[in-house]
């Protein structure tokens, strides 16, 4: 596996270090420790849009010290829900992956990095032994409460099937960004966590589109204006509209900000295949999908 494109995965956990510590961003408790009286929600609302098997025995040296202890040599796999979560709700032992004998793979620990910037907060990355590429994990659960940002849905009973090793990232949500939460010319930072760019001056509506697992050129390269130009937005009236710009680049996380110029409403993204990669190397199928309301 290129060095380069575990880099863009861990670059930004550097410089955690030496502010307080990246470990306060994983959680390594093995049992669920959230009290809480919100019940399991059954809404529509509340579920697992995907859990990823991105990494195979790959998690680099550099993960071991900055993610979490006995992580070296483990497998990846970000998990998206369908709400940012309460962070202070989250662990280790609130997930539950099922191998295909029907064991439980091991999990070492659980972190929002470097996903955690504002908005971001719903992909959450478990690191551990989820079985190989001849015996993959099938489905994750959450067994434990784990609740959402605004404290309302308790993910407790959710489920995904797992997305196999050897497939490429595809996109699961787009969202238009409220107009409070942008950050309009700020250039990317990786200190202490996160700080992806923004759009640039002049934008008139953001959407932000989250794939399952993070997505860079092949090689480890961040996109650029090969990958801008090929995505598409529909708005309404019909007009399909490429992005004059993208955002929350350099940070290595699983999300783009599409800055577009104008203010029709969007109604669907789509990306065609074979352009970005996962950290696996696996390229990216054809993929679409409808802007959440």
């Amino acid at each position: 596996m290129p060095r380069r494109h575990l880099a863009v995965l861990f670059l930004p956990l550097v410089f955690a270090v030496g502010c307080g510590g990246v470990f306060e961003l994983s959680n390594a408790e093995a049992s669920d420790t959230t009290e809480t009286n919100v019940a399991p929600a059954d809404a529509d609302d509340v579920f697992l849009h995907s859990a990823f098997y991105g990494l195979d025995d790959g998690l680099p040296p550099l993960a071991r010290f900055l993610v979490c202890n006995g992580s070296l040599g483990s497998d990846g796999m970000p998990v998206v829900f369908s709400k940012e979560l309460e962070l202070g709700t989250l662990q280790a032992g609130d997930f539950h992956v099922v191998l295909p004998d029907g064991s439980a793979g091991e999990i070492v620990c659980v972190t929002p990095a470097p996903a955690n910037d504002p908005g971001e907060t719903r992909t959450i990355l478990m690191i551990g032994d989820f079985g190989s590429i001849e015996s993959q994990a099938t489905h994750v659960e959450i067994r434990g409460n784990l609740l959402s940002k605004d404290g309302r849905s308790n993910f407790r009973g959710t489920r995904v099937d797992v997305t196999r090793l050897e497939d490429g990232p595809s996109l699961v949500l787009a969202q238009v960004v409220p107009q409070e939460a942008w950050a309009l010319g700020q250039s990317a930072t990786r200190f202490p966590f996160g700080g992806g760019s923004g759009c640039p001056e002049g934008t008139r509506q953001v959407v932000r589109v989250v794939w399952n697992g993070g997505v860079t050129k092949p090689g480890g390269d961040e996109i650029d204006d090969i990958e801008r130009q090929a995505y598409r937005v529909f708005v309404e009236g019909g007009a399909e509209i490429v992005p004059f710009a993208i955002g929350d680049l350099g940070d290595g996380d699983n999300n783009h900000e599409l800055c577009l110029d104008t203010e029709a409403r969007p109604l669907r993204v789509a990306f065609p295949a074979g352009l970005v990669t996962d950290p696996r190397e696996d390229l990216n199928p054809a993929t679409e999908i409808t802007v959440a309301r």
